[in-house]
């Protein structure tokens, strides 16, 4: 079964190009003045702002006051509220603490604000799950959609960077050779086609941990046969390279096998550069495929991988032909 992708809305770092390794990737966010309430705007930390922004926005281009279910991933949460918590915990040494920062901290804040602006009392969840918390709400989403549970979801994914954060994560390694980076992407999903779907989503798969590039490759295989597509069908393939020789080297390797066809220098599109590396980049990707898409890319493979653990395939094709 097929999803249509009715609309789009991303929030994310801009004019990228040519950053060294170790730069932070910072959003470039918009006026939310023009987006959300002002009232309710001095009380939303910045990942609450770009994740709402971008839901608001999906909804707005798709014509939906309010959708059927809200679905969202992140692996990191509300970083600056938890912060601010954990901080006044120990400055009022456990005592008198005020509770709007440890409501906000928790993962779940950025779906349910979305739901509370909206007046949404619908399926309200949120996925919390390292590398595939973007991928494991996308599933549950079609599943949704496939169940007749739901005619529309938004579902999308939120992730932002803190100096904190920052620090810690680049202390771990992280970022010695790639760029740490954050964003927030959602999309509206409807089993039902229209003549303005963005484009067509017609597979997702996961693989966790694989034992050696024998096993990604198989699994890229299967994937595309599973969904009748040829290869040579595929116009580009999006690909996580983020710069870190350690972990870009599967592409390498991808691009000397059987798969060759595929992953070639014309054929492979990075999307790091753009967004950086954080947990749920994927959105991004995801964002960036349905934008090829539109400007007129017949079908496109979406491949990542964070750290080496999380494997992620989309495979993506034009909303306007049945195939």
């Amino acid at each position: 079964m097929s999803i249509y992708i009715r609309s789009s809305a991303c929030i994310s770092p801009q004019n990228t190009f040519g950053l060294p390794a170790g730069a932070r990737l910072k959003c470039i966010e918009p006026d939310y003045k023009s987006l959300l309430d002002p009232k309710l705007l001095r009380r939303m930390s910045r990942i609450i702002r770009m994740g709402a922004a971008a839901g608001l926005v999906c909804l707005q281009e798709a014509g939906v006051k309010e959708p059927d279910a809200i679905v969202t991933g992140t692996a990191y949460g509300c970083q600056e509220d938890t912060g601010l918590f954990l901080n006044s915990l120990i400055e009022r040494k456990e005592e008198m603490l005020q509770p709007a920062a440890f409501i906000q901290s928790t993962h779940n804040t950025v779906g349910a604000q979305i739901a509370l602006m909206l007046q949404c009392t619908r399926y309200n969840n949120t996925f919390v799950h390292r590398g595939f918390s973007f991928e494991n709400a996308l599933l549950d989403a079609l599943m949704l959609l496939q169940d007749e549970e739901a005619a529309t979801v938004l579902a999308g994914a939120v992730d932002e960077l803190t100096d904190i954060s920052y620090e810690l994560l680049t202390r771990f390694g992280l970022f010695r050779h790639s760029q740490a980076g954050e964003g927030a992407a959602f999309f509206l999903l409807t089993s039902e086609p229209s003549d303005h779907d963005y484009a067509r989503l017609d597979g997702i798969s996961t693989l966790y941990k694989p034992k050696s590039i024998a096993q990604i490759e198989q699994h890229i295989e299967t994937f595309l046969a599973a969904h009748s597509v040829d290869p040579k069908t595929i116009d580009m393939v999006i690909t996580g390279q983020n710069g870190d020789p350690k972990y870009d080297e599967v592409y390498t390797q991808l691009s000397m096998g059987p798969l060759s066809s595929l992953f070639h220098v014309q054929t492979m599109k990075p999307y790091k550069h753009l967004c950086g590396e954080y947990p749920t980049s994927t959105a991004f990707a995801l964002w960036m495929a349905v934008n090829r898409i539109r400007s007129g890319a017949r079908r496109i493979l979406v491949y990542n991988h964070y750290l080496g653990l999380h494997h992620s395939l989309f495979l993506l094709s034009s909303a306007q032909k049945q195939a």
